[in-house]
C-alpha cells in the first residue's frame, strides 16, 4: 500500500456480504436501525451527562467520553457499509481506506484503555469512598482521559504506518465491509511475518494489559463489597459495576479473538460478523445498558425529557 509503490490500488472493493446477496438488504435496514439506536442513545447520554448537575461526578465524565469514542467508532464504518448494502457500488478510495483504519485503530484502542480508566474510577469510589472526591478530582479525570486518547493515536500510527508499507501487487479486493489491519495484511503479496506479530503483540498490550487492570480492580472491588453488611449496600454497589463489566465483556471477547490471535482458523464470515458485533452492536447496546441498570441516568433522562415537554407546550 505504499503510495511510491506502482501496485498500490486507486480504489479498494469492499467484499462485505456480496457473497450472500439475499442478505444485503434485511442487512441493510437492520444496520440503519441500529446505527440511528446508536447515534440517539449516545449522544442523549452526553447531553444529559452535560445539562443535568445531579450527574456532574467523574464517573459521568467517563461515560460521556465512552458514548463520544462510540459515536465517531461506529461513524467512521456504518455509512460506508449501509452504502455498500444499499447498491452495487462497493467501491472506497485509497484514501478512504487508509483513514478508515487508521481511525478504526484510534477509536478501539483508545476505548480499551478508557474502559480500564472507568473500572479504577469505580474501585476508588467503592474501596476508598472517603478519599474519592480528592483522588478523582476534575484535573486528574481530565488528564486519564487524555492519556486514553493519546495512548490509541500512538496504536493507530504504530499500526497504520507499518501497514501502509506492505505492497498488494495490484489487489484491491478487501474480503470484509471495512478497512482494517489485518485483513489488509491478509491481501499483501509480501512477507507479513513480522506484521502480523506486531500486530499480535500490539493488540495483546492494548487489549490485555487494560483488561487485567480491570479485573484487578473488580477483584478488589468484590472483596470490599462482600465485606458490607447490608444487603442494601452490596446491591447498590453491584448495580454501580454491573454495567460496566458487561460492557466490558461484549467489547473485549471480539476484540481479542480478532487481535490477539489474528492468524486463528476463524472463517472470514466468522470474522465479519465478529467485526460487525463490536463495531456497532456494542456501541447500540451501550446506552441501553448503562440507563437500564442506572437510576440516576433514568432520573436525569426522565427530567430531560419533562423540560422539553414543558417547554413544547410552552409554545
Amino acid at each position: 500500500m505504499n503510495l511510491d509503490n506502482a501496485s498500490a490500488p486507486e480504489v479498494f472493493i469492499l467484499l462485505g456480504f456480496s457473497n450472500h446477496p439475499w442478505l444485503e438488504m434485511p442487512l441493510f435496514f437492520m444496520v440503519l436501525v441500529a446505527y440511528i439506536w446508536t447515534l440517539v442513545g449516545n449522544i442523549s447520554i452526553i447531553v444529559v451527562s452535560r445539562v443535568d448537575p445531579h450527574l456532574d461526578s467523574p464517573m459521568y465524565f467517563f461515560l460521556s467520553n465512552l458514548s463520544f469514542l462510540d459515536l465517531c467508532f461506529t461513524t467512521t464504518t456504518i455509512p460506508q457499509l449501509l452504502l455498500n448494502l444499499w447498491g452495487p457500488d462497493k467501491y472506497i478510495s485509497y484514501g478512504g481506506c487508509v483513514t478508515q483504519f487508521y481511525m478504526f485503530h484510534f477509536l478501539g484502542a483508545t476505548e480499551c484503555i478508557l474502559l480500564a480508566v472507568m473500572s479504577l474510577d469505580r474501585y476508588i469510589a467503592i474501596c476508598k469512598p472517603l478519599r474519592y472526591p480528592a483522588i478523582m478530582h476534575h484535573r486528574l479525570c481530565i488528564f486519564l482521559v487524555a492519556v486514553a486518547w493519546i495512548s490509541g493515536l500512538a496504536n493507530s500510527l504504530l499500526q497504520s504506518s507499518l501497514t501502509v508499507q506492505l505492497p498488494l501487487c495490484g489487489n484491491n479486493k478487501v474480503d470484509n465491509f471495512l478497512c482494517e489491519v489485518p485483513v489488509m495484511i491478509k491481501m499483501s503479496c509480501a512477507d507479513t511475518t513480522f506484521n502480523i506479530a506486531m500486530l499480535s503483540i500490539v493488540g495483546t498490550f492494548y487489549s490485555l494489559v487494560p483488561l487485567l487492570l480491570i479485573l484487578i480492580s473488580y477483584g478488589f472491588i468484590v472483596a470490599t463489597v462482600l465485606r458490607i453488611r447490608s444487603s442494601e449496600g452490596k446491591k447498590k454497589a453491584f448495580n454501580t459495576c454491573g454495567s460496566h463489566v458487561i460492557v466490558v465483556s461484549l467489547f473485549y471477547g471480539p476484540v481479542i479473538i480478532m487481535y490477539v490471535q489474528p492468524s486463528a482458523a476463524n472463517s472470514q464470515d466468522k470474522n465479519k460478523f465478529m467485526s460487525l458485533f463490536y463495531s456497532l452492536l456494542t456501541p447500540m447496546l451501550n446506552p441501553f445498558i448503562y440507563t437500564l441498570r442506572n437510576k440516576d441516568m433514568k432520573g436525569a433522562m426522565r427530567r430531560l425529557l419533562g423540560s422539553c415537554h414543558q417547554r413544547t407546550e410552552q409554545t
